[in-house]
């Protein structure tokens, strides 16, 4: 899947009676080596959190950004086993609820408490998620909820993890082999051994403490820091797994959650078989965008049919091979941009523009799609780290890479475009240097947790479909909407209004749709047109601008 205040002993006996769920710890928490352990150190760390609170100030770096984002820290345990040890400082963000409708500016509404966003990953960083508020499908959300976001255990400024030097993480060009040898797969074995060594030469002791149960963890003395009883939390991506798991470990703590785009829960899915089944919907995502392509030959001129696309394609991983675009874009490159277009139909037109360009003898627009951002580099790195930690630490994986090989020809033949690339990014797992954990089996009983609402797309290749309907199989009470033959990853607040309908009527209402809601596919792009993302992005610039603007005037 592609982020100290000591209570007395009183007080902890009290926060206990409140902290844990219905029925004392859960039969799940059981089941987790450690867990009933690690449980009652989350409630020792919630106790200390909500005691000192989170003291926001200005945020690090905030230049141009609008004052009304405010950011702090919160303190959580390396090791929930040993809440008394060593603590790491999670960063958080905030914008305040505005009470302002929308709708009608004269008229406050009434504050519902924090909203909680994790963007995804495992490393993805959810800093500058408030300032989503200033776009308008999210000001009514925004007048009702503090926009809290924040950075996962190991990524940015949280106790940064890194597993290799970030000059060394980004090196272009590179190939990217369709069907490997047997010599260019021995090349990579060998990087993955020596990745999953460095990870473990920089983190030490520390690594093992980089998975989705403490995320889980980390999320309910988050809730305790913001003076939350019961959390309010949209998960997207990855953040739908880690958020589940802590709907199973806390059900009584959840007010509402939404899961946009669901990762599958079943624990033999976690993680292997996942990636397996992610490179499979991948092969039907690409072809989406040949067809879209192929229907809009007199705008590119990359072939009428699916299968022309694919050839044009193919001339230019050749092309890139013999010379690299700008000496940094090669087949690597190049497949790392189009991935993209996997994940969102925002970036189809501008895909297939840059391709069209680059085969016309014009590789500027893919030099600036597709070449490394050396002042990204480090994040980039950091991100990996932490997504190759979480991952390999929360399941056990194969560790014999004839079981990879042997699993991933095979699939190979049908998907092509991202099974070997799929597998290179998570092979260090084969070889991971600290113990791995068995997957939480997560579900919860009827009435135990509140109603939550599932997004998904029938498309969506980074989570495919039936993670949705998996996840609404096992946490009792849930909904799930979807987006019929869509397949952009991450539904919630984008271009589809039926969507967003339901979002709003969950987030401000607390009302859930009858089962099997579904909602037509918003409108695909349109060549030489904004996308909604482009749209977006403007909208964006232009109200970070005026909110500068704003603040410089009033002296701030």
């Amino acid at each position: 899947m592609r982020a100290a205040a000591v209570c007395t002993a009183a007080g902890s006996l009290v926060l206990t009676a409140l902290a844990a769920p219905a029925g004392g710890v859960p039969a799940s928490a059981r089941a987790v080596p450690g867990g009933a352990a690690e449980l009652r150190g989350t409630v020792v760390a919630a106790a200390r959190a909500e005691a000192a609170g989170i003291r926001f100030g200005a945020c690090p770096e905030a230049k141009d950004l609008p004052t009304a984002l405010e950011c702090g820290t919160v303190s959580v345990p390396l090791d929930y086993a040993h809440p008394d040890g060593k603590q790491i400082k999670l960063t958080v963000s905030r914008a305040r609820a505005t009470r302002k409708d929308p709708r009608d500016g004269r008229r406050t509404v009434p504050r519902q408490g924090a909203l909680v966003f994790n963007p995804g990953g495992p490393g993805a960083d959810g800093m500058s998620f408030p300032l989503i508020g200033l776009l308008p499908e999210w000001k009514r959300v925004a007048a009702a909820y503090d926009l809290v976001g924040y950075a996962p255990r190991g990524v940015g400024r949280s106790a940064p993890l890194s597993c290799q030097d970030a000059k060394d993480f980004l090196k272009a060009p590179t190939s990217a082999p369709t069907h490997p040898t047997a010599a260019y797969k021995k090349q990579r074995v060998a990087e993955a051994k020596a990745y999953a060594r460095g990870c473990a030469r920089r983190a030490g002791s520390a690594l093992r403490h980089y998975t989705s149960l403490d995320n889980a963890r980390d999320l309910d003395v988050l809730r305790a820091a913001l003076g939350e009883r019961r959390l309010t939390f949209m998960g997207a991506s990855y953040g739908t797994y880690f958020g589940a798991l802590y709907a199973t470990l806390f059900p009584s703590h959840v007010r509402r959650m939404v899961f946009d785009s669901v990762v599958n829960p079943d624990p033999a899915r976690v993680w292997y078989r996942a990636n397996m089944a992610q490179s499979a919907a991948f092969e039907g995502r690409w072809t989406d965008f040949k067809r879209w392509v192929a229907r809009n030959d007199a705008a590119y001129g990359l072939g009428r049919t699916p299968q022309a696309v694919q050839a044009s394609y193919e001339k230019a991983r050749k092309r890139l091979a013999a010379k690299p675009a700008g000496g940094t874009v090669g087949p690597g490159q190049l497949h790392a941009a189009l991935l993209n277009t996997g994940y969102y139909d925002d970036f189809w037109p501008g895909s297939a523009e840059a391709l069209s360009a680059y085969l016309k003898g014009d590789d500027k627009p893919l030099v600036t799609m597709a070449a490394p951002v050396e002042e990204g580099a480090k994040e980039a790195e950091n991100g990996a780290a932490v997504y190759t930690a979480v991952e390999c630490n929360d399941a056990p994986w194969p560790t014999d890479f004839a079981v990879w090989d042997r699993d991933n020809t095979r699939l190979a033949r049908t998907a092509p475009f991202e099974t070997w690339g799929n597998v290179w990014m998570n092979l260090p797992c084969a070889y991971w240097p600290v113990p791995r954990q068995r997957p939480l089996d997560v579900r919860t009983a009827p009435g135990e947790l509140p109603p939550t609402l599932l997004l998904a797309a029938e498309r969506d290749a980074a989570t495919p479909y039936e993670g949705a309907v998996e996840l609404r199989r096992r946490l009792a009470g849930s909904v799930l909407v979807t987006e019929r033959g869509a397949g952009a990853h991450g539904v919630g607040y984008g271009p589809n209004r039926c969507v967003n309908a339901y979002l709003d009527a969950y987030l401000l209402e607390g009302r859930v749709p009858a089962p099997d809601a579904a909602c037509a596919a918003h409108p695909e792009p349109r060549p030489n047109r904004p996308t909604f993302r482009d749209q977006r992005k403007r909208e964006m610039r232009d109200a970070l601008k005026a909110r500068a603007g704003a603040g410089q005037r009033s002296g701030k």
